[in-house]
């Protein structure tokens, strides 16, 4: 699937975004709205080159195979905040070497006692500014990001502009359910997690995530005891 280039951006802003991106970018979210994955990281890869960047928390390896099916050598992030599961961190490592991944570990250069997990900061000192600062070098930002995950995603495009990112976002598995993800695990039989075996659906930092009970929101298990829905990534 192609989108038909689009001249230079001018000069002229709409909603703060040059406005023949904004045009390129309503165009691509209307065509690939309903598209496979596969077909929208395809768009972004063309569109973008080098100048993307794939980020995932390695909760499973979904985003990342289709990634790599569309661009072996596409750039793949992941933000080590210091308080993964070590589980997760072996994970990432098995994931690395399966798909010879051009993998980035980011760290936010903090100390384990500054902003700890689970204090009010912890996640824009941990996460979100050490994404910025990656997302600073790029134009598009690629996310696993789905509708059916939290109320403030329901509304989520496949293609967007990320205003507070000032970045091109592109969500390839949004219009997903759960059962999609389950789905194309078992077709591409795609290594699990180590934790889904005993009850981590949504995995995230290890003091702030906890095991969910059958039939319940697999992102009940992150934040337990909270209101908190979202580090802050994407709002």
């Amino acid at each position: 699937m192609t989108v038909e280039s689009i001249p230079k951006p001018s000069g002229r802003l709409v909603q703060d975004v040059p406005v023949d991106l904004h045009a390129e970018i309503e165009l691509a979210g209307r065509r690939l709205e309903g598209a496979d994955p596969l077909d929208v990281l395809g768009w972004a890869v063309d569109r973008f080159g080098d100048e993307l960047v794939v980020t995932s928390s390695f909760q499973d390896c979904v985003l990342v195979d289709l990634a790599a099916r569309a661009e072996p050598t596409v750039h793949v992030v992941f933000l080590d905040t210091g308080f993964h599961f070590p589980e997760t961190l072996a994970y990432l490592r098995r994931i690395e070497r399966r798909y010879d991944l051009n993998l980035e570990v980011v760290r936010p250069g903090l100390a384990d006692d500054e902003f700890p997990c689970g204090s009010p900061r912890c996640c824009e000192l941990r996460k979100v500014e050490p994404l910025n600062r990656v997302l600073a070098t790029k134009s598009a930002w690629v996310t696993g990001v789905r509708r059916v995950d939290t109320p403030e995603r329901a509304d989520a495009a496949v293609v967007a502009w990320d205003p507070a990112k000032r970045i091109v976002k592109v969500n390839p598995l949004v219009a997903w359910t759960d059962d999609d993800v389950e789905a194309y695990v078992v077709e591409h039989d795609l290594p699990r997690h180590p934790l889904n075996a005993v009850g981590y659906l949504s995995i995230g930092c290890a003091p702030t995530t906890r095991p969910v009970a059958a039939g319940e929101d697999p992102r009940a298990g992150r934040w337990p005891d909270s209101d908190k829905t979202e580090c802050g990534l994407h709002l």
